[in-house]
């Protein structure tokens, strides 16, 4: 049987994806090279990304405002040279999505849209231990409706004694709320415990009961292989300083399904913006908002062309890379972290993260019995940069694009001799 040394030698001089960890600059501690396994958190940067945005600086220089209507990817409708790079990544037609804001922002300009309580239609369905942002802002939209969070926000938790939900329960939640279901707005990915969820099956189910179905991206989008056209989700909004490597604080993204292009303000209210006016008639500076059709039509504001050229660059590299030759390199990678944590004699570390590779996307969250914090210290003595949550999680993410087996193999091996 092959030791884990012989199986990462052998997936390292296999890996086809190695020569892009050279597109990225990698971060150092302690006067050396860091093993990264943060991208959950903060992606790195691509090497081209610093050209990226000089290259719009000099524009600006050079134009002023005219840079709008000038030069290569004209201001005016930057956005529309990433379509074609990032539609692919979330599987979606490239009128479906847009680049704008962040993405709680773009969470509650979607609520708007797609949170519209009537009757006794008025729940929300989530996950208990969403990541802050959203239940504040579905919090915040319950309250704004005049309605009690207490009884409008349904919360699924995992099973007594389990870590993670079972999408049959799910299913089940679905279909006990019926008709007093509004909005299921779910993670992709928890960020927490790192589960990926079964967003057609959701979806699909969401439907048969008459509910919107929207998801947070955050942790999927560059992670996992979307399919948001396919599995008609009704929205879905990313943040892309993750695992789309667009700097911190990097502009974000919303889809919106063909499905919903034509429908009617009055039905599907949202927020009106001057950068989401019909682009024939933007400048004539009207009353009366005629959105764009497609998702363009949900902008408010100007394109943020620096945050947005800072993402080209990354998107770049994905379009080379393909995003199925990284869930492959991504389920070994992962895999292999993942076995060698299993191997473990001592149970006193447990995977958070589901083992169905099928259920997780890059992230596994270490569920840590004793001295949680001792173990961090000791992984960064090592150089290995990870994540703490509290009380007891360490969270770890290898990356296709920049991480290598034979560093999840260092890794491994620091976790195995811990005690």
């Amino acid at each position: 049987m092959l030791q884990f040394q012989e199986i990462a030698q052998i997936l390292h001089k296999e890996d086809e994806l190695l020569h892009f960890r050279d597109k990225f600059h990698l971060p150092q501690y302690k006067g050396k090279t860091a093993i990264y396994l943060c991208g959950n958190s903060l992606g790195l940067q691509p090497k081209t990304t610093r050209q990226s945005i000089e290259n719009e600086l000099f524009k600006w220089e050079q134009f002023g405002v005219e840079g709008h209507f000038e030069g290569a990817n004209k201001w005016f409708e930057y956005r529309k040279a990433l379509k074609p790079l990032l539609a692919p990544i979330v599987g979606a037609m490239e009128d479906e999505i847009t680049i704008m804001n962040n993405l709680t922002s773009n969470l509650h300009f979607l609520m708007v849209s797609f949170y519209q309580p009537k009757g006794t239609r008025t729940k929300i369905l989530m996950e208990a231990g969403a990541f802050p942002s959203d239940q504040y802002a579905v919090e915040t939209q319950v309250l704004f409706h005049k309605l009690n969070p207490e009884t409008e926000i349904i919360e699924l938790s995992p099973r007594t004694g389990e870590l993670h939900l079972r999408t049959e329960d799910i299913l089940l939640k679905i279909n006990e709320l019926g008709n007093n279901l509004a909005l299921i707005l779910l993670g992709g990915v928890n960020y927490y415990t790192g589960q990926a969820f079964d967003m057609k099956t959701i979806a699909q189910e969401g439907h048969k009961v008459g509910a919107y179905v929207g998801y947070d991206l955050a942790h999927a989008a560059g992670n996992l292989k979307l399919h948001l056209h396919d599995w008609e989700a009704d929205f879905a909004a990313w943040c892309s300083y993750k695992y789309l490597n667009s700097s911190p604080g990097g502009v974000g993204g919303i889809f919106i399904h063909q499905k919903h292009h034509k429908t009617n303000l009055s039905d599907l209210p949202r927020f009106g913006g001057w950068w989401g006016h019909n682009e024939q008639e933007r400048f004539l500076m009207k009353k009366g908002f005629k959105p764009i059709e497609g998702a363009d039509g949900w902008q408010l504001a100007n394109e943020p062309i620096l945050l947005m050229a800072a993402l080209k660059a990354s998107l770049e590299i994905f379009q080379d890379a393909g995003m199925d030759n990284l869930r492959k390199k991504s389920e070994k990678l992962t895999g292999l972290l993942a076995d060698m944590i299993l191997s473990r004699t001592n149970t006193n570390i447990q995977l958070l993260t589901p083992k169905n590779a099928n259920e997780r996307g890059c992230q596994l969250s270490l569920l840590v019995e004793n001295n949680g914090q001792e173990l961090f210290k000791t992984l960064l003595e090592n150089q290995i940069l990870g994540d703490w949550r509290e009380p007891n999680v360490i969270r770890l993410s290898p990356v296709p694009l920049y991480n290598t087996f034979e560093e999840v193999y260092q890794v491994g091996k620091v976790l195995q001799n811990w005690q």
